[in-house]
Order: structure tokens, then C-alpha cells, then sequence
């Protein structure tokens, strides 16, 4: 039997910046995906380096962006120009801690700060009106 479990209710939360920080779920959000978090490598080959195979060291660590999806509601306080909204902030251009929610009965909680760098309305014909939103991640997440 698996152990896996279903994405469905991850929340994505945007944080106000007070002390103690409190969090509002970002409001219709469709799909996450992120952050891609990565290591760069850096070469340390040389003439001596034994048998001919490149040799690497860790170098630093990049949250890279976080991806996610909203049925966009322009007038929504988490997603439009209101203070605090997605949109104010791409213009605006603070960092901010946002909290991905894993549906995992609360256990696991990530906590990211990021400063939001895309923000595409998409609105077809025959489809629903959506937004593709960008978080570039901006320092150390704290994963618990």
C-alpha cells in the first residue's frame, strides 16, 4: 500500500511582516510548482586530478522560483493592488515570507522569503480568467 498522498490542500500562504508574522492563505490557487531549489558545483579539475575525472566541490545553494497558478480575482486583497496583493508587490517589490502548507495534517510547513518577479493575467475566450504568478525565492527557506 502507498503512502503517498494527494497535493490537494496545500495552501500558499503571503505573510504581513509583523512580529509574531501572520499569514493569509493566497486566495484560488490552482497548481504550485517549486521552489527549485538547486546547488551550484564548481569545478575544481586540475593536472594532478587522479585518473582524469573532474573534480567538484559544493557550491551555493539557490531557492530558484516558485511557480503557482490562481483563478485570478482582481478584486481579491491577496491577488490585485491592495497592500499586500501579488500585484501591488510585483510593482512595489518587497520581500516577503510566504508559507507553502503541505496537506500532511500540518506537519510540514516551509516557510520562504521571496520577492514576487511575475505576475501574466491569462483571459481566453472560452476558459476561466488566471494568472501565472512568479516567486523568486530571496534567502534561506526554512523547511520543517
Amino acid at each position: 500500500m502507498t503512502l503517498g498522498t494527494s497535493g490537494f490542500g496545500t495552501l500558499l500562504q503571503i505573510g504581513d511582516g509583523g512580529a509574531p508574522e501572520a499569514f493569509t492563505t493566497i486566495a484560488e490557487v490552482a497548481t504550485i510548482g517549486g521552489p527549485g531549489m538547486t546547488r551550484e558545483t564548481i569545478d575544481m579539475t586540475n593536472h594532478s586530478s587522479p585518473s582524469a575525472w573532474r573534480e567538484k566541490i559544493a557550491g551555493l545553494l539557490d531557492g530558484g522560483d516558485i511557480n503557482f497558478t490562481i483563478n485570478y480575482l482582481p478584486a481579491a486583497a491577496t491577488h490585485g493592488k491592495s497592500a499586500g496583493g501579488l500585484l501591488q508587490d510585483l510593482v512595489d517589490g518587497p520581500q516577503r515570507n510566504f508559507q507553502l502548507v503541505f496537506p500532511d495534517l500540518g506537519t510540514t510547513t516551509w516557510t520562504i522569503p521571496a520577492i514576487v518577479s511575475g505576475f501574466t493575467p491569462n483571459a481566453p475566450i472560452d476558459d476561466k480568467l488566471s494568472a501565472d504568478v512568479i516567486l523568486t525565492v530571496a534567502g534561506e527557506p526554512t523547511l520543517v
